[in-house]
């Protein structure tokens, strides 16, 4: 039995959670948000707690069983407490600028880079303009979207230039040797 599958889900006061055949909705202060399960998961909801089973003891429904209560857990975090990641930006006149919905980077090409940010995500830019904050009520949406921004400008392992994770550490290298 899958060790995570097997916990209950409480659900916290001010989120609803509607269980139809295969789809869970959850609703919460922060949004709304949809996921459809696979139809051998069972989800089973019933004073503030939500229990998922599955119907079949196969390898593949054994790994869904834990996967599905996860997804639904980060639904339920998210309509409530919402997800967010940051991203710092390294190196000599690099920078983000955010105009609207979309952020405007400045990353040592020759032109600025425009990045359009997707329904449902929140970006902020610090005043220093080197640091960015992504916000959003689905987990996987606000990673895709830092791991888009991240891939703009990859940090380089000489001197530590680009975009990374904050608390991200780049393993640095030694440049090459000067002639004597």
């Amino acid at each position: 039995m899958s060790r995570i599958g097997k916990k209950p889900i409480e659900i916290p006061s001010g989120v609803t959670v509607t269980i139809d055949q295969h789809t869970v909705s959850v609703k919460g202060p922060k949004g709304e948000t949809r996921l459809d399960i696979h139809p051998k998961m069972e989800v089973k909801g019933g004073d503030n707690r939500i229990v998922v089973e599955r119907t079949s003891e196969n390898r593949i429904y054994r790994s869904l069983h834990g996967l599905t209560r996860s997804l639904i857990l980060n639904m339920i975090i998210g309509v409530t407490k919402g997800f967010e990641k940051s991203l710092d930006i390294s190196g000599i006149g690099y920078k983000a600028i955010l105009q609207g919905k979309k952020l405007v980077f400045t990353l040592g090409y020759s032109h600025p880079v425009n990045f359009e940010l997707p329904e449902g995500i929140e970006a902020s830019v610090d005043p220093k303009q080197t640091q960015i904050t992504i916000k959003g009520i689905d987990k996987y949406k606000v990673g895709q979207v830092s791991a888009n921004i991240r891939g703009l400008k990859k940090p380089e392992p000489y001197k530590g230039k680009g975009i990374m994770y904050t608390g991200e550490r780049i393993r640095r290298k030694v440049g090459k040797a000067g002639k004597k």
